[in-house]
């Protein structure tokens, strides 16, 4: 049987070696065999927990939450087929929103009567309650639901503002190789909590803020989830956002 080794298959699922070790390390993807060099090394029925793996990520599920799903599921190919029946869906709400852009630019550019009711097709930011609902219950995903849609347009572009200085902020510290556990990480930490703090409906979200297992699951979730670790500079920027984060609930939560 052929197998890879564990730069080859991090270079193929655009990962890295550092990230297969953790996998390893946490029980969540152990190599098929370690070579007399050390090297770990993956055969066909690894590869196919690893793309279930990175499948389970892009749901925005964290690692923990990952371990639990795969331990349930017997059998990979029927947990494939549900997976390759969400990406096609989300296939299909994607070019919907390229569909959209286009006609809107076309508009544009041709000073015609912009349609309204083609503007936003594919972008329902409800598409997600089941899974929402799902995960943390109807009523989290009705209050969140409530609270997004009772902000104003200000509102709104405010707090995707506070997000995004948020994130600047965190990557500017980590590239200036500040200490994670350092005065100034730790207070980038609480703005964190804070923000999340203000968001109802999830385990992030209420007048207590999130809890310590939340907390540090959104953390882990950073540096898995590849679309979560790009607004922190990257994976090494989400594994300081990680680290701070991680000292941040051990002190305070």
């Amino acid at each position: 049987m052929d197998d890879w080794s564990i730069q080859e298959i991090a270079k193929l699922a655009g990962t890295t070696s550092r990230t297969l070790r953790h996998y390893d390390d946490i029980g969540l993807l152990a190599p098929s065999r370690i070579g007399g060099n050390g090297y770990r090394y993956y055969d066909d029925r690894a590869l196919v927990r690893l793309q279930r793996i990175m499948l389970l990520r892009d749901l925005g599920l964290g690692l923990p939450v990952i371990a639990e799903v795969l331990d349930r599921e017997a059998s990979a190919q029927h947990a494939l087929l549900g997976h390759l029946e969400w990406l096609r869906n989300e296939q299909e709400r994607l070019a919907r929103q390229i569909a959209s852009v286009e006609r809107t630019i076309g508009a544009l550019e041709g000073g015609e009567r912009l349609m309204a009711d083609q503007m936003f097709d594919g972008f329902d930011h409800t598409q997600y309650k089941e899974e929402v609902e799902q995960r943390w219950g109807k009523d989290a995903y009705a209050k969140s639901d409530a609270w997004w849609r009772g902000l104003s347009a200000d509102e709104k572009a405010a707090w995707r503002e506070r997000a995004t200085t948020l994130g600047t902020d965190w990557i500017a510290a980590f590239e200036r190789g500040i200490d994670p556990a350092g005065d100034e990480a730790q207070a980038l930490a609480q703005r964190h909590f804070e923000w999340l703090r203000g968001i109802p409906g999830t385990p992030g979200g209420g007048a207590g803020g999130p809890t310590k297992e939340y907390f540090l699951g959104l953390a882990e979730m950073y540096v898995a989830d590849d679309r979560f670790g790009a607004n922190y500079g990257g994976p090494a920027g989400a594994e300081f956002v990680r680290d701070a984060m991680t000292v941040y609930a051990e002190r305070n939560l």
